[in-house]
């Protein structure tokens, strides 16, 4: 156990039974990681198995029911500001301003984190040049393809030298060509500035070529963590996705919902 705004070590994420309940319900189940500064580190779980909860309690998003965060040495429940800016993050929702230019939604984003002007000017074209992007800059970004929102939401993320990037479900709907080149960007920033990665992914072959570790996730409990080596290991299979099925069922959860509400539906028109 660690004591209140003492870390346990150097890891820049630290999680000690975090648990998150809405009413009855229990999201995040008394679970706890951590991630070594530039780790590439994924979150894995089938829907609603807590995942982006527990990305919006370490991003400052939700408080958490009880349990201990630190965050590059801060706690996001009483030291928000300190935690926003050690990370930037590209939801799994688009975010961008779809009335605004490219140069216009990295601006607005640069001011908001205090950028300097100079550094900020510097920066947007260097980012928004990497992602094949600075030719586009003036047009409106609802203009823009779903490969080149998505792009574009990377840049924006970085444009404060985060020490950790989130990236929760950055590649959903993309091209392969386009996933390709996001998760090459996104590689080589954590080798040359040691950017820690926090990511969740559905694409099993993603998790399985970029994340060191990978943590398993499962109503709301982490049931397995490792590397996806060790993780077939332990399933006694051949690839990761066959790991992840042993390990979280083959059940489809989002159609057994839809199902259920559906019925739901159904009954209350009767009535």
């Amino acid at each position: 156990m660690f004591m209140e705004n003492e870390k346990i070590n150097n890891n820049i994420i630290e999680v000690q039974g975090l648990t998150k309940k809405f009413s009855d319900f229990v999201a995040v189940d008394n679970i706890s990681f951590s991630v070594d500064e530039g780790e590439i580190f994924a979150f894995l779980g089938p829907n609603g198995a807590g995942k982006t909860t527990t990305i919006k309690i370490l991003t400052t998003i939700l408080q958490p029911t009880s349990g201990k965060i630190f965050i590059n040495g801060s706690d996001p429940r009483t030291e928000q500001n300190d935690v926003r800016r050690a990370f930037g993050i590209v939801f799994q929702d688009p975010s961008l301003d779809d009335e605004l230019t490219a140069l216009e939604n990295m601006e607005f984003h640069g001011v908001l984190y205090k950028v300097p002007k100079e550094m900020r000017q510097k920066r947007i074209e260097e980012l928004l040049k990497y992602v094949e992007l600075w030719d586009r800059r003036n047009e409106l970004v609802k203009k823009f393809s779903g490969g080149m929102k998505r792009r574009l939401e990377v840049a924006r993320g970085l444009i404060h030298h985060p020490k950790i990037l989130f990236l929760d479900e950055p590649t959903l709907g993309l091209d392969p060509q386009t996933r390709n080149h996001i998760w090459n960007y996104i590689k080589g920033l954590n080798q040359t500035e040691k950017m820690t990665v926090f990511l969740t992914t559905h694409y099993m072959e993603e998790a399985d070529k970029i994340a060191q570790r990978i943590a398993v996730i499962d109503h709301g409990k982490i049931v397995a963590m490792g590397t996806s080596a060790q993780l077939k290991e332990k399933t006694k299979t051949n690839s990761l996705e066959e790991a992840f099925l042993a390990l979280t069922g083959n059940i489809m959860r989002e159609e057994e919902a839809n199902s259920t509400d559906r019925l739901r539906m159904m009954r209350r028109m009767r009535h």
